[in-house]
């Protein structure tokens, strides 16, 4: 069966070959720059980004929170860890949330108030004693005191046991929206929504040909009001490396063609694992793309020049661009 573990192995072969080279909200008024030259900037150094292969942010609405992820250099197993902002302006050490404490677990999604996190797994399901072959969708929510409590899976339609689903994120209204291949994709995987009505999520549909091509399309990420929705895709004819990113908007409720975000948000790498900060002002994303050279501000405290040594060499490394610079103009809460 193709699923997560094949779509992964890719991953992992893009950045061996890169290693091998010597390597790394409201409603929008956009005009993508796919053309254009565009510059991000390394983030996080020695926290959100180390060395390791490192995805994925998810930050509460006052962004003192941050969800992350974490992979082994296979690109095979998966650990979420949470930060938290200090008043004394530095974060804490990352810890993993109660709520993944075990097993393999990746692609966090905050919903848009911040309670409920979203995220895949491929925990045992009850009567099972191991990790599964395939990963679903779960999610945990914040208690009264601000604590995690214990993930839940969500039921059908949304998760079939047999299929992997990847990378649910969740718009204001409760509809939900994730990676996948079933049955009538376009090709190989597909981007889906499984609306939220009358308290349960419907039968997922395929966002269909504006979105989904016969390449690969997954990791959505969808603006709160569902004006826009980015995502990452496999080796599209328009792509510039492994993985591309791409956005679409929805205008009177119809998604236009899917355009490649700019060359410099896109290299000639692997682009993905991203999201856009609570305030729509930045786009955060993960590259494997070489870099050299200063690594900027850092994050870690206390200092450990260890926990940058592997910056650059071929796994995931996390930029950030101002979502203005790709002609996204996004009003500020």
């Amino acid at each position: 069966m193709k699923g997560w573990k094949w779509m992964r192995g890719i991953l992992g072969a893009a950045a061996l070959t890169t290693l091998a080279c010597g390597a790394h909200a409201g409603s929008a008024r956009m005009t993508t720059k796919s053309d254009a030259t565009c510059t991000p900037q390394l983030h996080g150094a020695g926290l959100f980004t180390t060395g390791a292969w490192d995805f994925f942010m998810a930050f509460s609405p006052d962004q003192r929170r941050v969800l992350f992820g974490r992979a082994d250099n296979r690109f095979e197993q998966y650990t979420m860890y949470e930060t938290r902002l200090t008043d004394d302006g530095s974060w804490s050490q990352p810890e993993r949330p109660r709520f993944a404490a075990e097993w393999s677990n990746a692609d966090p999604h905050l919903s848009p108030d911040g309670r409920t996190v979203y995220f895949i797994s491929n925990r045992p399901l009850p009567g099972e004693s191991g990790a599964r072959t395939s990963y679903d969708i779960w999610a945990a929510s914040l208690d009264a005191h601000g604590a995690w409590g214990d993930a839940r899976r969500l039921p059908a339609p949304v998760n079939d046991a047999s299929l992997d689903e990847w990378s649910p994120a969740v718009a204001a209204n409760g509809n939900l929206y994730f990676g996948g291949e079933r049955t009538g994709t376009h090709g190989g995987s597909d981007l889906w929504v499984s609306r939220w009505v009358d308290g349960a999520h419907q039968p997922p549909e395929n966002l269909g040909a504006a979105i989904n091509t016969t390449a690969h399309e997954l990791e959505p990420w969808i603006a709160p009001d569902e004006s826009y929705l980015l995502f990452s895709a496999l080796r599209r004819p328009e792509g510039l490396g492994g993985y591309d990113l791409f956005l679409s908007r929805r205008v009177n409720g119809i998604w236009e063609p899917a355009r490649r975000l700019c060359e410099g948000v896109n290299s000639s790498a692997s682009d993905y694992n991203h999201s856009v900060s609570p305030d729509g002002q930045w786009l955060y994303f993960s590259s494997t793309r070489p870099f050299t050279g200063d690594v900027g501000e850092r994050f870690d405290t206390p200092r450990d020049d260890r926990s940058i040594e592997g910056i650059g060499g071929g796994t995931g490394d996390m930029y950030r661009i101002p979502m203005r610079a790709l002609g996204l103009e996004l009003p500020r809460p």
